[in-house]
């Protein structure tokens, strides 16, 4: 099943109205009684009686507009190590077995092609990641337990502000300003729906474009340290999870080359954030080379599947200064 929430005017107006998107993302029909993604997750009823229309992601909000719980990890130990290496600091053994994790804003999500708004001092990057949304998990889930939870799978546009990282970690209390609204993509797959899931693990390539350039063609399924099942049962230690919990995967990062990674052009996987990028031009060079994004710049993230039909549609977003 492929499902969306689409905007439209009156009470659904903030969550979207459930809407059930053909398999080519060519047609949908949409819930005329205005249910919600979140609605159904909560009675498990996920059926709409609305005509079939043409499918048009613009009318998209991101699946889950707002959410009860946003959860986002680091799977991929790699950008870990990445981070630490620029700047010269080892990376603590546990960061191999013990997830980190960070409870983000969930209450206004940016839909898939909103603009990124915010001013260019700040460092904005992009951050190419996969998510899922869950159904109730309870306290102590077990991994079986964790991964039947989880109902959909989407890609996300994990928006960080990366000069204020620094000063806002030194407090030693977490990230708020520098995580502002991300956005995910226009529609959410079910996992029997994804030939690509295995093993609570997405594979296949994110397409991640700058300014309609390459900048990343990253295997998802490769380098991930923790899997969903990993990450569910580490965020459910100590508490339930209600149903519509988002879980991020954190960067996809590869290291296919060996090394530190390659840019696309010179025949690596590229990166899914400018952030990666700069590390490694900072491990080679000595200093970083390449921007934050800039007002007007442009970011596209999507994947397709063995026939290079969009699997999950796309996140497309400019950026536009404060003011």
């Amino acid at each position: 099943m492929k499902v969306a929430s689409v905007w439209i005017s009156g009470e659904a107006e903030v969550d979207g109205a459930l809407t059930v998107v053909s398999d080519d993302l060519a047609t949908c029909r949409s819930d005329l009684r205005c249910c919600s993604l979140q609605g159904a997750l909560d009675t498990c009823n996920y059926h709409v009686d609305g005509p079939q229309v043409d499918f048009d992601p613009l009318h998209c909000l991101s699946p889950l507009p707002r959410a009860y719980q946003f959860l986002d990890g680091s799977a991929y130990v790699n950008h870990v190590e990445l981070v630490r290496r620029a700047r010269g600091a080892t990376m603590p053994d546990s960061f191999w077995t013990d997830p980190l994790m960070y409870q983000g804003g969930s209450d206004s999500f940016l839909a898939p092609t909103d603009r990124i708004i915010g001013d260019p001092a700040w460092g904005i990057d992009f951050e190419g990641e996969v998510a899922v949304i869950t159904g109730p998990v309870p306290m102590g889930a077990d991994r079986a337990k964790a991964l039947d939870a989880i109902r959909f799978v989407m890609l996300c546009n994990d928006v960080s502000l990366r000069n204020l990282i620094p000063d806002e970690l030194a407090k030693g209390f977490g990230f708020v300003q520098s995580k502002p609204a991300c956005a995910f993509s226009p529609v959410a797959v079910s996992p029997d729906a994804l030939p690509g899931w295995r093993d609570g693990k997405l594979h296949g390539v994110m397409n991640v474009e700058l300014n309609g350039q390459p900048f990343g063609r990253l295997q998802t399924g490769v380098d991930m340290t923790f899997d969903f099942g990993d990450l569910i049962c580490h965020a459910a230690k100590t508490r339930n999870l209600a149903a519509g919990t988002i879980v991020g995967s954190g960067t996809v990062s590869n290291k296919l080359d060996g090394g530190p990674g390659k840019t696309v052009a010179q025949g690596g996987a590229g990166y899914a954030c400018i952030a990666e990028q700069r590390m490694i031009e900072t491990i080679q060079q000595g200093a970083p080379q390449t921007r934050f994004m800039q007002p007007g710049d442009r970011v596209q993230i999507w994947m397709e599947d063995e026939r290079g039909q969009s699997i999950f549609g796309m996140i497309d977003q400019t950026v536009q200064a404060l003011g």
